[in-house]
Order: C-alpha cells, then structure tokens, then sequence
C-alpha cells in the first residue's frame, strides 16, 4: 500500500528546507518508497502573521533578515516574544493545520521546525489521530522551554545525546525517542569521491603545500568574513582561504578586491559547496549545525566563535565541538590568529584532527529505517486499542498523561 508522509518545514534559515528535500529525495527511492509532500508552514499561516500584516515582512524573512543583517544579540529578547505570538494564535493555527489534515491526511507527519510542534501534534490529534507525529530535531540540542520538544505523545528523532537526554528528562521514554548519529545533510555531502586536491588547488589560484581554510558563514555571507581575512593578513599565519559568499555579490567583490599576502578564492553562492571542503584543511565560521556538520563530514577541524551575538539555539554547538576536541572556540572572531595559530600547532591540528575523522555521521540514511520502525510501533499501538479486551483509548490516555505530569511541571496553555 501507498504510504503518505508530509514533511513540514519553512525557510527560517536555510537548514530546514535543505533537510526536508534531502529526506524526500532518499524517501522516494527507497525499497519501500513513502509519497512525500512537503509543506510550507509559513505560506499556510501567512494570513495569521501579524508581522506580515504590520509591514508586509513574513516572519521568517524578518529572520532571515536578521541572521544577513548580523543583528543576533537580541535575539535571546526576541524569543519569548516571537513564542508569545506563536501562543496567542495557537488555537488559530490548529484550527488551520486540521482543515489542511482534513484535505490532505497523511500517514505520518514529520516536523523540521521548531515552534509549532504543540500545534502540530494537537490538530493531528483532532483531526487524525490515526496519522503518527514525529519531530526531527535539526538543532544539536533544544533550547527550552517550547522551542523543539514539547510534553505531548509523539516521537522524536535527535541528532546527539544531549538533545536525547533532553527529551528523556521532559518526559519521553526510549519508545518514542530515536538517537541519530548527527544532523541530516544533502545527499553530496555523503558521496566521497577521489580528488586531486593538487591540481584543484592550483586551479583556483590557491598554493597546493599552503594550509587551506574553507569560511563560510551561510547562504548569505556574512561581513565578518572579510574582517577575518583582514585580521589573517595583518597577522604570522601561514595559510591561505576559500570564502563561499553565498547570495552576497558585495561582499564577494570587497573580498577579491583585497591584496592579501597569501593566496584566497572567493566563490558566489554555490551548490558544490562539498566540493571546496574536499580541498580544504580547516573550517572557519558561525556555529551553526549544518556548517559543523558538513565540515566534520570531510574531517575538517573547526574554529568557531560563540558570544552575545550568537543564535541562543546554537550555543551549545560550539560546547559540543569543544567536548568532542573537533575544533577551537573563540569568544571572538577578532581573536582568529590566535585561533589559527593554535589550531596548526602541529600537535594540536594532529589531536583535533584525528577526532573529526573519527566522526562519521549516517542520518539521511538512518531517519528512513526510523520512520518505519516508528509506523510499525504505532500501527501496533493502534491495533491493540482496537482488541475488545483492551483498554479504551481515553483510559490509556489519561494513564499516560497522569503519569508524564506527575514527573513536570505544568505546560503552558
């Protein structure tokens, strides 16, 4: 039988679409192929978007606007009130998502986002309680309260043990808790193949014996890139850069228009993003998890910068790669050539770098084998409340949601 499953994503930052078309494309070429829809959140609740309605801004392109502007310090400020929306119109937003289940059920719902899951699980439950729910974290860890995980019966599907134990410690049991070995990524990243670093090198202007840096600060650049070529000029390092500038054709031409004393190439925004890891030694940028973890699939050592102005949900990247002795944490990009220099100690870039190859993260190809272990246990689930002899549904219900709170707090409403 067909098997439906709707992955629901926005573009709030790039990582959440790119894992939601990477996990559709994987899904429908499996043995057992899933009919895989993808929704927009936002294009659905666009009319329930106060901001959208203020100044014609969604809010996920005021995100968007953010993380390009580097305005990020507030945003630990910003949060509460952007979940105080999200509240204020969570009756509205279920009502939707239920009208939309109505029209296009599914048998499983996978969640990318963050945010919405309480309402997400609460319309599946009104409208079809049949569907199962699952939450992929996209983040190394939840920043709580009501961000990734909520207190609801659902699944989960986490890419550390941290977030895992998060999950445990909200309530959740190992039924409905799966543990990955990282974040998803796009297909590119798993499909290693031979280079000639060389000759590629040599190819974009760069010195095949210099110590290559790969910077890359998302799909929109970022200025802090050129000040961290600047400060690597005015310092002793004896390494070279690739810069990936994303969407941000300005700063691409402030960046070729400096005269630097080691070799640096510059790229636009780019799908072959693997492709310029593949020639480089060591990553340089923002901690954000697709970065790290593309980066740490080619076995690149990380230098990372994690202050004031960084996402509060990405914090713990940084910890995390300084707890596995991946890469460098600096409190700030303007420390880099003492970053670097650590870093290239021959004995330091040895131990970091013999960790990063021992990392070895599956999960494109693991979250398929979850999701259908997960529709066996469910469908499990729901046959033996079908048995006459079991018991009712709301009597199962109310067992299990007197047990959870009796271990929490309670939720918000």
């Amino acid at each position: 039988m067909e098997r439906k499953l709707t992955i629901v994503f926005f573009d709030a930052g790039g990582g959440h679409r790119s894992a939601a078309e990477a996990l559709k494309a994987v899904l429908e070429n499996q043995q057992n192929p899933w009919n895989v829809t993808l929704l927009n959140l936002q294009e659905q609740l666009d009319r329930l978007d106060l901001l959208r309605k203020a100044t014609g801004i969604r809010i996920q392109d005021a995100y968007n606007l953010v993380l390009r502007k580097g305005w990020t310090r507030l945003t630990p400020q910003l949060l509460p009130v952007l979940q105080g929306v999200v509240r204020m119109y969570h009756r509205s937003t279920v009502n939707m998502l239920r009208q939309y289940w109505r029209e296009s059920p599914a048998d499983l719902v996978l969640s990318v986002i963050p945010h919405f899951n309480r309402a997400l699980a609460e319309s599946l439950q009104g409208s079809s309680p049949g569907t199962a729910f699952v939450t992929l974290l996209t983040d190394f860890a939840d920043y709580p309260p009501h961000f990734w995980i909520e207190r609801q019966e659902q699944y989960l599907i986490c890419g550390t043990e941290k977030a895992q134990q998060q999950a445990f410690d909200l309530g959740h049991d190992a039924h409905h808790v799966f543990l990955a070995s990282g974040m998803v990524m796009k297909p590119k990243f798993y499909e290693k193949s031979a280079v000639d670093k060389v000759a590629e090198r040599k190819r974009l202007g760069l010195d095949p014996a210099i110590p290559t840096g790969i910077v890359l600060f998302g799909g929109h650049g970022s200025n802090t890139m050129l000040d961290i070529t600047r400060r690597l000029e005015a310092g002793k390092s004896n390494v070279q850069l690739i810069l990936i500038c994303g969407k941000n054709q300005k700063l691409q031409a402030n960046i070729k228009a400096l005269k630097t004393r080691f070799p640096i190439f510059a790229e636009g925004f780019t799908q072959n993003v693997h492709e310029y890891m593949a020639l480089a030694d060591f990553f340089i940028g923002k901690p954000g998890p697709g970065s790290i973890s593309e980066a740490l699939q080619f076995h690149l050592p990380v230098i990372l910068e994690c202050n004031g102005r960084t996402l509060p949900q990405e914090r713990y990247n940084a910890q995390w790669v300084t707890e596995k002795g991946m890469g460098i944490m600096l409190k700030s990009f303007r420390e880099i050539n003492v970053g670097v220099e650590k870093l290239l100690d021959p004995t330091t870039f040895a131990e970091v770098s013999k960790n990063a190859r021992a990392y070895s993260n599956r999960a494109l190809f693991e979250i398929p084998e979850f999701l259908d272990e997960i529709m066996k246990r469910h469908n499990s689930r729901a046959e033996g409340l079908r048995s006459p002899t079991a018991p009712s549904v709301r009597t199962l219900e109310k067992a299990a949601w007197a047990a959870l709170t009796s271990r929490m707090e309670a939720s918000y409403c």
